[in-house]
């Protein structure tokens, strides 16, 4: 019975090993295009966010698509939904052609790749191909949060970030509400440290 433990001990043992072996990137290979997960791939088609627009999103920027999410509950006029509705057809439409268009730029960068087919000169041609892209892409969807808190009244917005989960309630000492924008000014002069990103040294020996 003893050996048998002992047995199971040190398969356990080499299971472990191979597993910290082995590359988080396993099974990626597989894939169409390497570098795109398929999620990824579908969310660039359906024209989505992914998470691209959280500098407006959580800075009381609301979107168009979660607007109209939430339409009922913001009680938007009529005017209101029209242009919301506007503003969501003209980005998504916008973002899913750019996101296209990404995904054939990864593909053909992937296929040169695997053909070994490229050299510094043709990788930089195609690694800026895609960078514009991405950040034409990006800019759509937060220039949207932009044109969609034009549309909103201030009661609406506080409503949304409420609804949202970002309405979180603060309170000084005295039990007074307290603003998050003041909670993050008191952070930034209790840390300064952690209120700035210290710039790159410029020494010559410095990658």
């Amino acid at each position: 019975m003893r050996r048998v433990i002992w047995i199971c001990v040190l398969q356990l043992c080499i299971y472990a090993n191979v597993c910290a072996d082995t590359s988080g990137y396993s099974g990626e290979q597989l894939r169409q295009i390497k570098s795109l997960s398929l999620s990824e791939i579908q969310g660039y088609l359906s024209g989505k966010g992914m998470g691209m627009a959280k500098a407006a999103e959580l800075n009381h920027y609301p979107g168009p698509r979660q607007v109209l999410d939430l339409e009922q509950a913001l009680g938007l006029t009529g005017d209101q939904l029209r242009k919301s509705q506007m503003l969501y057809k003209n980005m998504n439409h916008a973002a899913a052609n750019l996101g296209e268009q990404i995904i054939n730029e990864e593909k053909l960068l992937d296929k040169l790749f695997a053909e070994k087919d490229i050299d510094s000169e043709s990788l930089r041609t195609r690694v800026d191909r895609i960078a514009k892209l991405q950040g034409e892409l990006r800019f759509i969807h937060l220039n949207a949060h932009l044109e969609q808190k034009k549309i909103l009244t201030m009661e609406q917005i506080e409503k949304y970030d409420e609804m949202r989960g970002y309405g979180v309630k603060y309170k000084d000492v005295s039990g007074n509400d307290v603003s998050d924008d003041d909670v993050s000014e008191n952070h930034a002069n209790r840390h300064p440290a952690h209120s700035h990103i210290p710039e790159k040294s410029h020494h010559p020996d410095t990658e």
